[in-house]
């Protein structure tokens, strides 16, 4: 039985998933939906009840009949790669092949369509709260007047994007942001703003949950830290214990969620309390793995390489 990775070329991070594949003597076929059709070629019958499927890359065939599981990871956009792309060949390139995989019995890192709803940050947040975390007081709004309040209401609170990184060649960059107490919010009509109180954080937390398996690390923050991507601390991620009541959120999340992936991350206050902020349903790994040595890579391969039940 295959396992099947879609992500791009240059994912260094699957790179490390792959290696501990090979060493588990696990088959694999990566595959990046940008190559099809080109480089990528599939087949899919559907006659008197029966299906057949297969889909090449490289010179290697799978059958769909044989793939274990599959690990959506980075894939490109189909048919990105084509001679010549468009809209409508990627959306037909996108029908065709994930239709296809859709027919299969193989497990999935992540279901598709668990992951584009955990994707979604408004919904994170009210699934966070079903969960059992503690959550910072939010609000997304177009109103004005309703971002003044909240404003008013808790002094000091934070802005950032609903979706994060917006598209783009070069990509943007959109840091969690301090409001200033003299904010002018009448630009709120112009697009959804999401607001959040702020926590005054002592260490980010990033807990990496695979399955069943919890990695979680921590870096010391600067006073006043409010976004941890940017900029340079001088601290390192360290191995950190999640405690009873993270452990228990996060399964019940997933459950809720349906996933088989996720990168938490949490804002760590002075009494030790890690406020939840987002789960990232395709997030890195790799970073946090070559500073804590945590095995993540040989987890998300054993999730992948395991019998376990498909459908």
């Amino acid at each position: 039985m295959t396992v099947l990775i879609l992500t791009c070329e240059q994912d260094v991070t699957a790179d490390m998933v792959v290696a501990q594949l090979h060493r588990r003597g696990a088959p694999l076929v990566r595959f990046d939906p940008g190559d099809l059709p080109g480089e990528g070629a599939l087949s899919a019958e559907y006659v008197r009840g029966e299906f057949r499927g297969y889909l090449s890359t490289g010179g290697r065939v799978v059958s769909m009949d044989g793939l274990r599981s599959i690990w959506v990871r980075r894939p490109g956009e189909p048919a990105a790669h084509a001679p010549e792309p468009s809209p409508w060949l990627s959306a037909e390139t996108g029908q065709a092949l994930y239709g296809m995989l859709d027919c299969t019995a193989a497990r999935w890192m992540n279901e598709r369509g668990a992951a584009a709803r955990a994707r979604l940050k408004p919904w994170q947040l009210r699934t966070a709260h079903h969960s059992g975390f503690p959550v910072p007081a939010t609000v997304v709004t177009t109103y004005p007047r309703v971002a003044q309040q909240f404003a008013d209401q808790y002094r000091h609170v934070v802005v950032k994007a609903v979706s994060g990184r917006p598209p783009g060649d070069p990509p943007m960059a959109l840091p969690t942001t301090l409001v200033p107490s003299d904010a002018d919010f009448s630009e709120v009509a112009a697009g959804p703003t999401l607001l959040q109180r702020y926590i005054a954080k002592s260490a980010d937390i990033r807990l990496t949950a695979v399955g069943e398996e919890l990695f979680a690390a921590r870096k010391t923050a600067e006073p006043g830290q409010v976004d941890g991507r940017f900029g340079d601390t001088g601290h390192t991620w360290k191995p950190v214990e999640p405690p009873a009541r993270v452990r228990r959120a996060v399964a019940r999340y997933m459950e809720l969620a349906r996933l088989a992936y996720g990168a938490f991350d949490f804002a760590e206050d002075a009494e030790g309390t890690w406020w939840f902020l987002e789960c990232n349903q395709g997030g890195q790994f790799g970073f946090i793995e070559l500073e804590t040595e945590q095995p993540i890579a040989d987890a998300v391969a054993g999730w992948l390489a395991a019998p376990g039940e498909t459908g």
